[in-house]
């Protein structure tokens, strides 16, 4: 009996010192971990001069328009151009039925005849004066339409130009819609809304720089042709046309554009390009600001303007004050409102 009590004594006394041994080592593995404070490399924001540069969207358009048709319905005889072909001004282009043009020439001999009976007639004493001007009136009208007739016979080209349309085909009886369109493609235009704040600096005869996505590694130049003189009210915005030279006839009507004019210069806030970054899944641009007072960085939205390549900076336009401190690299390991250490 003392012998089994003896070991039950012998086993509680190893199994609390197993238990105490176990909970020191536990102890022992548990250890505080230290915050890793990034570091940053920074740079102080800095005001240069820039071009005021504003950009306009628009579709090209042909500099002149001219629709080709006739004042009087007619048949088509011949159509001597195809879409596409260069004509020279005063070419012909579209030759109509000329039966109309026999019948006027044969009202025209009569009236001549009628007339100059009349004034013979009036001047060897017979007839009255009354008549004669009733027949010199009629004879007038007479020529009038036999000129309009054979205007209306041939029809020419207005301008140099390309034909953009055909809206008939010989044998068509032409009436109210063009026969055919010819367009004036060099040079080509382009009307821009401008807006109100820029109306006192925009003049005719700026240079303007002209990008298409139709050739997307080029720039083409161009000038302000025309600036109107009034404002739409519902827009804010002045119409204003500009040109661009199209001696090969590279540019066509509607093509999409975008025309850059420099308005003037100003001091702007720029930052180095690295130091932008984009949100990702948003068209939302930051940078962080380092605080000198708290060494904890602020997530800071930005609104740029153009980027300056030879500066290899963006313009800030909002969001950004000259000389704040912003973070150049390192920001993938940054949150708003922790500790940096910007690099010596």
């Amino acid at each position: 009996m003392k012998s089994n009590i003896s070991l039950m004594a012998v086993m509680a006394i190893s199994l609390l010192v197993s238990c105490s041994g176990g909970k020191t080592a536990e102890k022992a593995e548990v250890t505080t971990v230290q915050p890793v404070i990034p570091s940053i490399e920074t740079a102080t924001v800095g005001t240069t001069v820039v071009d005021h540069v504003s950009t306009y969207t628009a579709n090209v358009e042909a500099f002149k328009t001219n629709n080709i048709s006739t004042s009087i319905p007619n048949r088509i005889k011949e159509i001597l151009v195809e879409v596409g072909d260069n004509v020279a001004k005063g070419q012909k282009l579209v030759v109509l039925d000329d039966v109309t043009v026999e019948q006027s020439r044969v009202r025209l001999e009569h009236a001549e005849q009628e007339y100059n009976r009349a004034l013979r007639l009036f001047e060897i004493g017979g007839g009255t004066r009354q008549s004669v001007d009733q027949l010199k009136t009629e004879l007038d009208a007479s020529r009038r339409a036999y000129a309009n007739q054979i205007e209306n016979t041939i029809l020419t080209s207005p301008v140099a130009g390309t034909v953009t349309a055909r809206n008939y085909d010989p044998g068509d009886m032409a009436s109210t819609q063009p026969i055919l369109t010819v367009s004036q493609i060099n040079p080509v235009k382009i009307m821009v809304g401008v807006n109100e704040m820029d109306f006192k600096e925009v003049k005719a005869g700026m240079p303007v720089a002209v990008s298409l996505d139709a050739y997307p590694d080029e720039v083409f130049e161009g000038k302000v042709s025309i600036v109107h003189p009034t404002i739409d009210p519902t827009t804010r915005t002045f119409l204003t046309e500009l040109v661009v030279a199209n001696p090969d006839h590279r540019i066509l009507p509607g093509m999409f554009a975008r025309a850059s004019v420099v308005l003037g210069r100003a001091d702007a806030v720029i930052v180095p390009d690295r130091a932008v970054v984009k949100q990702s899944g948003s068209a939302v641009e930051y940078v962080y600001v380092y605080n000198q007072a708290d060494s904890t960085v602020t997530f800071t939205p930005v609104k740029t303007g153009r980027r300056l390549p030879d500066k290899k900076a963006y313009e800030v336009l909002e969001g950004l004050e000259n000389g704040s401190v912003i973070v150049l690299s390192g920001q993938s390991r940054l949150a708003d409102g922790i500790k940096a250490i910007p690099l010596k």
